[in-house]
């Protein structure tokens, strides 16, 4: 019988290569999008990369929820962000990245403003914003996690760069100013939190086999 350590190991390696694989997919169904779209646009109704958008966030729930599985030794010491795990964090965001697949916003994505927005966008926007915000928060819960120093201090960076980026990109989408920066940001802090999963996965993978590396593990 595979030791269970080693299956965790396993199970969080294929995860990060799940959502490094979703996030090559994101990236080429957007350098063949010839305007300028927002993330989830990608999987609107009627764009031609809505399959494949569909098809890469579902390999984050999957890839995401192996990555949780392998993650959960991995635990914040501080008040308040200790009082789950990241993994648990990462199931939730899992679950909602799920309903967003789901559930496409329409044909331009509009923004909740206006007679265009619809409760289908309103169902996608929420659980896309509610995945996004779990995921930063779990970027921080692991960023004062016990050990694992290397990987403390790329989740922090990363948690702050994508509350700020994100933000940025979320406000100019609101008021609709230089939207084609905006976009830019918003797929800037999709894939540092996607490639931050990704770490996360790997770094627990090495750790599950070799416990001791959790004192040093960068990746």
């Amino acid at each position: 019988m595979i030791p269970l350590n080693k299956l965790r190991a396993a199970g969080a390696m294929l995860g990060a290569a799940l959502v490094a694989v979703a996030l090559v997919i994101i990236w080429v169904a957007r350098s063949e999008t010839d305007r300028v779209v927002y993330v989830s646009g990608l999987g609107a109704d009627g764009e031609p990369t809505a399959a494949r958008f569909e098809l890469a966030l579902l390999l984050i729930v999957g890839g995401g929820l192996m990555v949780a599985w392998g993650a959960r030794g991995v635990r914040s010491r501080l008040p308040y962000l200790n009082a789950w795990a990241p993994s648990a964090t990462l199931v939730v965001s899992c679950l909602l990245f799920f309903v967003a697949s789901q559930v496409p916003c329409t044909y331009g994505c509009p923004v909740p403003v206006g007679d265009t927005f619809t409760w289908q966008d309103l169902i996608h926007t929420s659980s896309a914003v509610l995945a996004f915000g779990a995921a930063a928060w779990a970027m921080l819960q692991t960023a004062f996690a016990e050990g694992y120093p290397r990987l403390r201090r790329i989740s922090l960076a990363a948690a702050i760069l994508v509350a700020v980026i994100a933000a940025a990109g979320g406000i100019m989408s609101l008021l609709q100013f230089r939207i084609d920066v905006g976009s830019l940001f918003e797929f800037i802090a999709t894939s540092i939190g996607i490639f931050w999963l990704s770490l996360l996965g790997v770094a627990t993978a090495r750790t599950a086999v070799m416990p001791s590396a959790a004192a040093t593990t960068p990746s």
